[in-house]
């Protein structure tokens, strides 16, 4: 029985998961989205909620996982150009936030913007 699911990722707009979904969808694997429809009705609540979270099968993560590498977009600096990780050099980063303390959860806004390595897991603040 298909009853538990894999966050493959968060997003802060709908429309972003909502092109994914697609994708995926067109390969076969069925896919929910979770928060969809109160971000829709409150767009300025996603970041407290941690964005619409596109959730698949645990049976179709693998799978998904591939299908998900292949059209995501991985964070960019100012120049347009990927972000490298400092650590192991790989240009495969996406924005990370912390929300590490109470004035964070309520204005994420302010929260300085950070980046997470997918290769290493390696946290850091874009070059000035």
């Amino acid at each position: 029985m298909k009853t538990e699911f894999y966050t493959l990722g968060s997003f802060e707009f709908p429309a972003d998961a909502v092109v994914i979904k697609g994708k995926l969808e067109a390969e076969g694997i069925p896919v929910f989205l979770r928060d969809e429809a109160t971000i829709n009705s409150d767009p300025l609540i996603s970041a407290a909620l941690g964005g619409v979270k596109l959730q698949v099968y645990s049976s179709d993560r693998e799978r998904a996982k591939e299908i998900f590498d292949e059209v995501r977009n991985y964070a960019t600096d100012n120049l347009g150009n990927p972000v490298v990780c400092p650590n192991c050099k790989a240009t495969k980063s996406e924005i990370y936030y912390s929300r590490s303390n109470v004035f964070y959860k309520l204005f994420p806004f302010f929260e300085p913007r950070k980046y997470q390595c997918m290769q290493c897991n390696f946290i850091t603040k874009p070059a000035r």
